[in-house]
């Protein structure tokens, strides 16, 4: 499944309202280790169907970034049925990401 950019007009129907658990990633252009974790969050989402992937761009997106209260990226949100599941802050191997989604 695509990696789906999540904004403010889309959250409610991307996240809030998937049927499915959603990996969002909080990220920034100029943030060094969010793109080393960039590519492992994009793999993750090309092998697994049963969770949708979601990117949150901290400086186009602040109202979520604060609604999240993001204080360092990269942070990695596991939401399940409109909760946070688990979150974890900071560059991390695949396998820990894939530990976030239980």
């Amino acid at each position: 499944m695509a990696v789906v950019t999540i904004t403010k007009e889309n959250f409610e129907n991307e996240v809030l309202k998937s049927d499915k658990p959603v990996l969002l990633d909080f990220w920034a252009t100029w943030c060094g280790p969010c793109r080393m974790v960039s590519p492992i969050v994009d793999e993750i989402a090309n092998e697994r169907d049963d969770i949708k992937v979601g990117k949150i761009n901290v400086d186009e997106q602040g109202e979520l970034s604060m609604q999240f209260r993001i204080v360092s990226i990269p942070t990695l949100i596991v939401m399940k049925n409109g909760e946070v599941a688990n979150k974890a802050v900071g560059a991390m191997p695949k396998e820990e990401i894939l530990n976030l989604l239980g």
